[in-house]
């Protein structure tokens, strides 16, 4: 049986983390091809160390011409990146940091899979959903992003402007019963601009936002706080630290609380079914649950490269099913084509929506005009109910 009293923990990372900063970069570059034409193919990379910024990888657009003149535009969106985040250091800054562009054409091996409307890789992705928060999300991820979402706010908002972009946060929530219901531990780690201040003075101005956050009565007197534990946090980004596109896969999906296929999302095309298909898993497995199908649900789909249909569906409902789990894999194949182009369709991932999902989460988000995270709508709950 499922254990039911237990402690979880996950952590989120800032949009100026350095990894996080990589990430928005390249999905910034993928909105640019994707605004350009709907059908651009791009996998781009990003690394960043002190002072610099480089962006590699494979794009194309269906114009040679056009190609070369997005090409142009990297410098200027990598710069309009780091400047809205918020980097002026010495050391790493918006309007003096060197810009490297490596990019180049996709190779016309893998074009050759993806042209038939074939997954863009093999793999295997998951998607997952629980009744622990209203977004049918982990509550540890999702409260732990909400955090340094808040944060961002106020350090943007200048309310707060000591703080600076940087920062990790982790929560540690003990669960009765299976249900969350109280923080043992909390710990923020938040770059800052005075040299003077202190760990508790960096608490002193986070506090509050936390207690905001966070739902009333899970902060007790047996909570532990762990604010920028180790003392100055001054220098921060990736002038601290170097960042890699792809590098938060956990920080991205559920914080560890369910599988992870491997695969990274940002600056993925949506025939990547790295992305694609882990978002058409988490519409389906949140759908599940919506529908009251499962109070948690966990979907496997797995691909070949070239192959359109996917090669197995696998849902796991962790004991909490009211159907069996093999009626919900028939009802989910019914209700939605899950081949890349199928997927592409339904959750109109054509568009340029990326560079907003390279922070605080891909999943728990709601659902924007605009049809940023679609894959959080809740619409297929008729469907599976009627395919079941």
């Amino acid at each position: 049986m499922a254990r039911k009293s237990y402690i979880f923990t996950s952590e989120s990372v800032s949009e100026g983390h350095p990894d996080k900063l990589c990430d928005r970069v390249s999905d910034a570059v993928l909105d640019a091809f994707l605004t350009a034409e709907p059908l651009a193919r791009v996998a781009c990379e990003t690394f960043a160390t002190t002072g610099r910024v480089v962006v590699g990888g494979e794009v194309g657009l269906s114009n040679p011409e056009a190609t070369k003149a997005m090409m142009a535009r990297i410098d200027a969106i990598v710069r309009d990146c780091v400047k809205d985040i918020g980097y002026e250091q010495d050391k790493f800054h918006w309007n003096t940091l060197e810009v490297q562009n490596y990019l180049h054409g996709q190779s016309a091996h893998i074009a050759q899979g993806v042209n038939r409307d074939g997954a863009g890789d093999q793999g295997i992705m998951f998607g997952y959903a629980c009744r622990e928060t209203p977004e049918l999300m982990p509550a540890p991820i999702q409260y732990a992003h909400a955090i340094l979402r808040r944060l961002a706010e106020v350090r943007k908002s200048g309310a707060e402007p000591t703080l600076g972009p940087d920062a990790k946060s982790q929560l540690s929530l003990r669960y009765e019963d299976g249900v969350p219901v109280e923080v043992t531990s909390i710990v923020l780690s938040h770059q800052h601009a005075l040299e003077s201040q202190t760990s508790a003075d960096i608490r002193a101005i986070v506090e509050p936002y936390i207690r905001e956050v966070l739902p009333s009565g899970w902060i007790t007197e047996k909570t532990e706080w762990w604010v920028n534990p180790t003392g100055t946090f001054v220098i921060g980004g990736p002038d601290g630290d170097a960042g890699l596109t792809g590098r938060k896969i956990i920080v991205d999906t559920y914080g560890g609380a369910a599988p992870h296929g491997g695969g990274a999302f940002s600056g993925k095309d949506p025939t990547k079914v790295d992305r694609s298909a882990a978002y058409a898993a988490r519409y389906l497995a949140k759908n599940v649950v919506a529908a009251g199908l499962a109070d948690r649900c966990t979907l496997q789909v797995s691909y070949a490269i070239g192959v359109a249909k996917p090669l197995s569906i696998y849902v796991d409902t962790h004991g909490t099913g009211r159907v069996e789990e093999a009626r919900i894999e028939q009802a989910v194949a019914k209700c939605m084509d899950l081949t890349p182009l199928g997927i592409r369709t339904r959750l109109e991932l054509n568009k340029p929506i990326y560079a907003r999902t390279s922070a605080y989460g891909h999943f728990g988000r709601a659902p924007e005009a605009d049809g940023g995270f679609s894959w959080e709508k809740i619409d297929l709950t008729e469907a599976l109910k009627k395919a079941v």
